[in-house]
């Protein structure tokens, strides 16, 4: 719809329900990349999968890397274009929740690598916007490492990581979640086999996460 900013794919559920998932994809990817995950979450809700703003090779992505502290796996967010998609995202959420009718007080948000990234800064920005996050593959920005904002205390979190992820460290995530703990946020963590990819078992994890939440 025209009204929202950043092009994405909508799926209706078969009820009449306005709870919903926000989804971004990781670094390279798409709108569709994480529709498979979405799609197996527990309950009946709008998928709302949203398409990064910029190019990159045969996808797209959210920013660029600053690479200056010592390569991509200390990587940060170009702050510039951080910025930028914080706040696409933020009113693409807000426009999607007045065109599809959905229930402001029943959205979650489900993000991969950059995307993950992404999810854990709004949640720190707007912890009223969401009723849980999942984080899989990602960090806490050094820009909102020290927040803890009003409404974040109690808020369900779910941080992932690969166990053999050379791209984001498992430590990396770690360290998200125990920052995301520290800022007051109800945080659920677990390392699991595999790369840089949501598994099986990480997909049964964050099932059990949604249905324990929703």
């Amino acid at each position: 719809m025209s009204d929202i900013p950043l092009e994405h794919v909508h799926r209706e559920p078969d009820s009449d329900t306005g709870n919903a998932v926000f989804v971004l994809h990781g670094r390279g990817a798409d709108e569709q990349d994480l529709l498979p995950v979405a799609d197996r979450l527990p309950g009946d809700r709008h998928i709302v999968s949203f398409r990064a703003p910029d190019r990159l090779r045969g996808g797209y992505t959210w920013y660029d890397l600053d690479l200056s502290g010592g390569g991509l796996e200390s990587s940060q967010p170009d702050p510039d274009g951080f910025r930028r998609s914080l706040d696409m995202v933020a009113e693409s959420i807000d426009a999607a929740v007045d065109a599809y009718d959905l229930d402001s007080d029943s959205l979650g948000l489900l993000g991969f690598s950059q995307g993950a990234i992404t999810s854990l800064s709004l949640v720190l920005e707007r912890p009223d916007t969401f009723a849980w996050v999942a984080a899989h593959h990602g960090y806490l920005a050094e820009s909102h490492a020290d927040r803890s904002p009003d409404g974040i205390e109690g808020k369900p979190v779910f941080v992932a990581a690969g166990a053999a992820d050379q791209i984001i460290p498992a430590s990396r995530s770690e360290a998200a979640a125990e920052g995301m703990r520290e800022a007051g946020a109800d945080v659920t963590f677990g390392t699991f086999e595999g790369g840089h990819g949501i598994g099986p078992d990480e997909l049964e994890a964050v099932q059990a996460f949604v249905e324990e939440h929703d």
